[in-house]
């Protein structure tokens, strides 16, 4: 068997306090989690439970206070080149055309600019934007914009895939459709997800397992449940079955109480 894709052990960050006096902030404490190849995983919680630190430790962006992270084996030191990230922000260029934008890995990474454009153009087909190349980025919508995104992290063929509530500013529609799009995607080459969200429903209706966050500080994991809804999913669809509505009442009933512990924090700060 091949090994995990990511494995974190025992991680645990904490920063030092923002102000003179203060304390330092422990985000999460010793969590352990692991990411089978080709799995899709989402990680779910109340606002401020950690789960960006942990994707940023296992993008190699934030090295842990304790804990070690494994990638297909290997100890991570340093940025984590087999991953792609894509934020909740738009991380693209306004000055470039969808194309430059989604050719723009391709050019760091040395290969022929005639090369570059032919594979950006058949990932702009692929993600539903055939023709929209020399389109700006203002003259899109929101939606073809978080295609274009999504191309320019794929062109570059990552291994795993680290999304931090990328479709969480979308309409319901659009985002519907672009939850769609994504699993097509993610079911023609398998890669490993690590997939933030605030939205149960989208955890659910996504993945291959959901994973509960504590409410922070010092969150830690509460609960892991396997998503066993039959694949390929329309995401609208399969939210009305009764096998989904039963999954949803077992993850809330872990998550509730975490929920209104990260509000009342919240309300406290």
């Amino acid at each position: 068997m091949s090994a995990p894709a990511v494995v974190l052990r025992d991680i645990s960050c904490t920063f030092p306090p923002s102000s003179r006096g203060g304390q330092p902030y422990t985000a999460v404490r010793d969590v352990s989690l692991t990411i089978a190849d080709g799995e899709f995983v989402s990680v779910v919680g109340p606002t401020g439970c950690g789960k960006s630190t942990l994707l940023n430790v296992t993008a190699g962006l934030l090295t842990p206070s304790t804990g070690s992270v494994d990638i297909f084996g290997e100890s991570l030191s340093g940025l984590n080149r087999r991953a792609g990230y894509m934020f909740q922000a738009e991380a693209l260029m306004p000055w470039r055309t969808a194309i430059q934008n989604v050719m723009a890995g391709l050019e760091m990474r040395g290969i022929d600019p005639v090369e570059s454009r032919t594979r950006a153009t058949e990932w702009l087909s692929r993600v539903g934007l055939r023709g929209r190349g020399d389109a700006y980025l203002h003259q899109l919508s929101g939606g073809m914009r978080k295609r274009v995104a999504l191309a320019q992290i794929l062109i570059l063929e990552p291994q795993i895939l680290l999304m931090d509530e990328p479709f969480g500013a979308l309409d319901v529609q659009t985002r519907q459709l672009m939850e769609n799009e994504l699993l097509a995607l993610w079911s023609a080459n398998r890669k490993s997800v690590i997939f933030i969200t605030h939205d149960l429903e989208e955890a659910i209706s996504m993945s291959d397992r959901v994973v509960v966050m504590s409410a922070g500080p010092a969150s830690r994991p509460i609960g892991e449940f396997p998503i066993d809804l039959p694949r390929p999913r329309d995401v609208a669809e399969i939210r009305l079955t009764p096998e989904f509505l039963k999954i949803h009442a077992a993850i809330w009933e872990t998550m509730r109480d975490e929920v209104l512990k990260g509000y009342q924090q919240h309300e406290r700060a």
